[in-house]
């Protein structure tokens, strides 16, 4: 895809590997210092894989989280019928993984001992060189003294000594650091940082949230997006149960792209895993700048998505509606679907509307003649989307003087009277103030009696919003009291 290209950190890839539920998400988290990883004692938890970045000791290299590989079929021949759809995406990613890591780490679970799954996937390990040589072995749960002296048995995989650690309390993943850096370092994959070389706020990325109902193509998008299965894409609802982010150039920028769980109206009857990842997906959400809320534009809008816009304007996300599934449409009239759009999220007339068809991307839908998008199409509304990205980023970071802002002020209220909320006289303000950027906050001051009417706070939104476009960005307006006894700022506004 033109201009994008996912993010080259030229850094070692270390993947974890193992059988289902040895604690591989557990030491994910432990060693990226992050929660991102779902973890759970029901074995085939992780669907995608995870990455993360690791720093230890002024090195610094990325490590990711496989999916537990349900049995040794993956590595030499198709399962046909014994793996589900997802389960042979999933086997196929985690596969993909061990083939292009530069470092191994397999890990055994040293509670339950040496299992017969262990010793097959040993075995084919041992077969192909190009893995066997880049392995280390490592026992986990090893979370007392007594435990951590019963690994012997695992030398029987014929993996070399293993390291004994606890992912859950850290214990032993000190020595794996010191064991991978040194393993990195005689393969000359890594160099010592340097302080000079930290990123500074300009260098941090644009954070994109893409959220929406289960099933509505978030994960087919980021595909599309990227060129490549990122994210496992299927027909079931919560195919993705944690977050998946991605980080890509574009135009010099860097932006981090979020996949996220689907969240649905049942929510609280979820089951574990489910609710889990939608906890995950509003908290993902928080930490982000731009939110892309994708909707199926073929079944119309709905109560949760009007729910999920509130979400994202509750949190000050700026925001991108994405009508996905656009070829499913018969009678495609864009300006009649933006109002129809508009109508169901009245309070986000701000956020710009792009359709598309994201499944297009994978070769699945290429004719324009039924309406999907041929993979050129695709690519250039994809190439919009990540340009309004950047300019929603500057848009957020708009700073206004007290000057601007006076003059602004006695401009519009010549032109439109404050409106009264209540009582007989105009209220007067004193005061338009920006307090906070990243999303932009106003105060307006006005008299310790007066009151004004809430359309009158949304005229005063709107003009900002002409005059300094503040492009898929909420703009919040905080009306203050009590203005200053002594004298009126010079500039301000009279009614």
């Amino acid at each position: 895809m033109n201009n994008i290209m996912e993010k080259q950190t030229k850094k070692p890839l270390v993947a974890l590997f193992g059988r289902t539920n040895v604690g591989k998400s557990t030491l994910f988290n432990c060693l990226t210092e992050r929660r991102q990883a779902l973890v759970s004692d029901i074995p085939g938890t992780t669907r995608d894989s995870n990455l993360g970045k690791v720093e230890w000791d002024g090195f610094s290299f990325e490590v990711v989280d496989t999916a537990g590989i349900l049995d040794s079929l993956f590595l030499e021949k198709k399962s046909k019928g014994l793996l589900s759809d997802i389960d042979e995406k999933t086997q196929r990613q985690a596969k993909s993984y061990l083939e292009k890591a530069d470092l191994l780490v397999f890990i055994v679970d040293n509670k339950t001992g040496l299992l017969p799954e262990d010793k097959e996937l040993a075995k084919i390990i041992k077969k192909m060189p190009a893995l066997k040589n880049k392995i280390i072995l490592v026992a986990n749960k090893a979370d007392s003294f007594k435990q951590r002296n019963e690994t012997a048995e695992f030398n029987k995989l014929g993996l070399g000594e293993p390291l004994v650690i606890s992912a859950a309390s850290g214990g032993g993943t000190g020595d794996l650091l010191e064991e991978i850096i040194k393993r990195l370092k005689k393969a000359k994959l890594v160099s010592r940082n340097l302080k000079a070389s930290e990123e500074t706020t300009e260098d941090q990325p644009i954070r994109i949230c893409i959220l929406g109902k289960p099933n509505v193509g978030k994960s087919s998008f980021l595909n599309s997006v990227l060129g490549y299965e990122r994210v496992i894409v299927s027909e079931i609802a919560h195919t993705t149960r944690e977050p998946q982010n991605t980080e890509i150039e574009f135009q010099g920028r860097k932006i981090q792209i979020v996949d996220t769980a689907g969240i649905s109206r049942q929510g609280h009857k979820a089951e574990r895993l489910e609710k889990y990842g939608i906890e995950k997906t509003l908290t993902i959400l928080k930490k982000s700048d731009i939110a892309f809320l994708m909707i199926d534009v073929s079944e119309g809008i709905t109560h949760q998505d009007a729910k999920l816009v509130q979400e994202i304007f509750d949190r000050g996300n700026s925001l991108v509606i994405v009508a996905n599934k656009w070829d499913k449409i018969e009678k495609r009239d864009p300006k009649k679907w933006k109002e129809d759009i508009y109508s169901k999220f009245p309070f986000a007339a701000w956020a710009p509307i792009e359709f598309i068809s994201s499944l297009s991307g994978s070769g699945k839908q290429n004719q324009s003649k039924n309406g999907a998008f041929a993979p050129e199409e695709l690519s250039k509304k994809i190439n919009h989307l990540l340009s309004m990205a950047i300019e929603i980023d500057a848009c957020r970071k708009i700073t206004l003087s007290e000057s601007q802002l006076s003059k602004f002020l006695s401009r519009i209220v010549k032109t439109h009277r404050p409106a009264k909320g209540k009582g007989l006289k105009h209220p007067h303000i004193y005061e338009l103030k920006q307090t906070q950027t990243e999303p932009p906050k106003f105060g307006i001051r006005i008299g310790s009696r007066d009151n004004l009417h809430f359309s009158y706070v949304r005229f005063i939104e709107n003009r900002l919003r002409e005059k300094y476009n503040f492009l898929a960005t909420p703009v919040h307006l905080n009306v203050e009291k009590n203005p200053k006894r002594h004298g009126v700022r010079e500039g301000a506004a009279k009614s």
